[in-house]
């Protein structure tokens, strides 16, 4: 039976660009996506940016230009990324939308009228020189446990300590310089104590991690508290219908548009939207995130969606974070990477096959060695799994004018990897990518092994040999197409490069079982090239030259 998924990624700020840190989740979410769709599921996967908060308005005023000039502009060069890297959105939207804005008020009357909404006055750091509200991060000063100074309003890098703004040894206003008062203003408060049971409920249905249900839990025993969703004026977003000058906070408007990039791709598809997200839908929906917003759509998300009378996901997949050769990506050391930058230097899909080949379905962080991304590589793709198709294509060419022989030579070998389709199938929709490439690559060198046993290097100087050079590279043509397909979810291009040499149409996971026998191929090209480390290295200087001032 055909699935309906519905499959998101965190929305992207819309203030700075994309980085090899970023592109964890949307390749781990598009290898996803591309291995359901093999499968023959109605899959959608939609995103966008996330257009609003304070630190859009400041970095606007910065530049000279008006928030929405700026996340235009932000937002064609994450589409460009995106696309370089084989993202591929259905949709690609943004927050500040009609739908957004429709949808942010719709769900907010709800949860008021059903008596989630509180109001209540609190005292915050107001900066008076620029007549606004200071989030935390825009207050630096000493920390009050180690006395380091220039430290931001919640937590301290030096010593790892936590606390409140007000804590602080001579704060001042990282906009202005100033010293910020204290200042009284209403702001408004979901409820999301009131929906411990429901959230309970939903958290022990197998939707999440195991380390994100534990979270949870912590969560729980702690004590749900009652969430600010307002802010003060002057702020870029939505204004709360009932409250002139109070607007939504950033992250309630964030996760619903979700909702508002997949409305834009109903309306444009002609779909029925509340098949997806009504209450009642028997579609299923995936959240893609990092783990540091895990609070966020386990606890604040489902909750607002069942006060709103919408479905809650049917799984929320946390990942960790990326780590370069071993430590947190470096600006002064050329590892902080900008996906630009990535893309003039290297292949993108080998970085997307790096990353599956760290991928579990687990939290952890995952390092990305630029010496392993070189050596893997260059051993896997190019030494593995194209040296199948290079050993073979030249003597199907020269000697059979392109055409595969009418049989295998190994039925049995093309039988065992033919079966292996079923537990990679397994592996991908559980999100363990790492060990689909174990598997692939074991295969691989199973194939080779093959090749190198038959010898149809020394088969070829017998004329007699003719039809076991034929039947030999036959066999190994159809492992490699195998083995092209198990990792067409990973690598797109590469694929489609495969099955322009086999001569076939696009390949989904039913192709598994049958060889391609009395075929014609077109001529091969090679695939992959192989990683030079001077890219490597330019790659990481361009990085460090980004920060020489201009």
């Amino acid at each position: 039976m055909t699935r309906k998924i519905l499959v998101t990624s965190a929305l992207p700020y819309a203030n700075g660009p994309i980085h090899l840190g970023h592109l964890v989740e949307y390749i781990q979410t598009d290898i996803w996506v591309r291995f359901q769709r093999l499968q023959g599921n109605a899959c959608w996967y939609v995103c966008a940016d996330d257009a609003h908060g304070t630190p859009i308005m400041l970095k606007a005023r910065e530049l000279g230009i008006t928030p929405e000039a700026l996340i235009e502009q932000v937002g064609k060069a994450h589409r460009q990324d995106f696309a370089g890297f084989n993202i591929g959105f259905d949709n690609y939207y943004t927050t500040h939308s009609s739908e957004n804005r429709e949808f942010a008020e719709l769900i907010y009357t709800r949860l008021r009228d059903g008596g989630w909404i509180d109001r209540q006055t609190i005292t915050q750091a107001y900066d008076a020189h620029e007549g606004m509200f200071l989030p935390d991060r825009y207050i630096k000063g000493t920390c009050p446990r180690c006395h380091a100074s220039d430290q931001y309003g919640d937590n301290c890098e030096a010593c790892g300590a936590s606390y409140s703004p007000d804590e602080l040894v001579n704060p001042v206003s990282v906009i202005s310089g100033e010293a910020p008062v204290e200042k009284a203003s209403e702001h408004y408060f979901f409820r999301l104590q009131d929906f411990e049971p429901m959230l309970r409920e939903w958290a022990a249905s197998e939707g999440l991690q195991d380390e994100v249900a534990n979270k949870l839990q912590e969560w729980f025993d702690a004590g749900l508290r009652a969430w600010d969703i307002s802010r003060d004026a002057p702020y870029f977003g939505f204004e709360i219908p009932d409250a002139p000058g109070k607007y939504f906070y950033v992250w309630l408007d964030a996760p619903i548009g979700y909702m508002a990039s997949f409305k834009d791709l109903c309306n444009r598809q002609g779909m029925d939207f509340d098949q997806w997200w009504g209450q009642d839908s028997t579609a299923e929906l995936y959240h893609f995130i990092g783990k540091d917003i895990v609070y966020f759509h386990a606890l604040f998300w489902p909750a607002m969606l069942s006060g709103a009378g919408f479905r809650t996901p049917t799984r929320v997949c946390a990942h960790g974070f990326l780590t370069v050769d071993g430590a947190k990506m470096s600006k002064s050391r050329g590892t902080f990477i900008m996906a630009d930058t990535y893309l003039r230097h290297l292949n993108p899909e080998y970085l997307r096959y790096y990353f599956a080949a760290k991928l579990g379905n687990g939290v952890h962080d995952i390092d990305l060695s630029l010496e392993d991304f070189t050596q893997r590589v260059n051993a896997d793709l190019v030494g593995k799994l194209v040296n199948i198709a290079s050993r073979c294509a030249g003597f199907i060419h020269k000697r059979f004018d392109g055409q595969l022989g009418p049989r295998l030579d190994a039925p049995d070998l093309f039988r065992h990897t033919s079966a292996h389709a079923q537990s990679i199938a397994l592996l991908y929709e559980q999100r363990e990518y790492a060990r689909v490439i174990r598997e692939v690559m074991a295969l691989a060198d199973e194939a080779n092994q093959y090749i190198d046993e038959k010898k149809p290097w020394v088969l070829a100087k017998d004329p007699d040999q003719a039809d076991a050079v034929h039947t030999v590279c036959t066999t190994g043509i159809n492992l490699f197409r195998l083995l092209m397909l198990y990792l067409k979810p990973v690598l797109p291009d590469t694929a489609a490069a495969a099955e322009e040499f086999l001569n076939t149409a696009p390949m989904d996971w039913s192709d598994a079982g049958q060889p391609l026998l009395d075929h014609q191929l077109n001529a091969f090209k090679p695939l992959v090239t192989r990683v030079d480390p001077a890219a490597i290295e330019a790659m990481v200087s361009e990085s460090r030259d980004n920060l020489k001032p201009t």
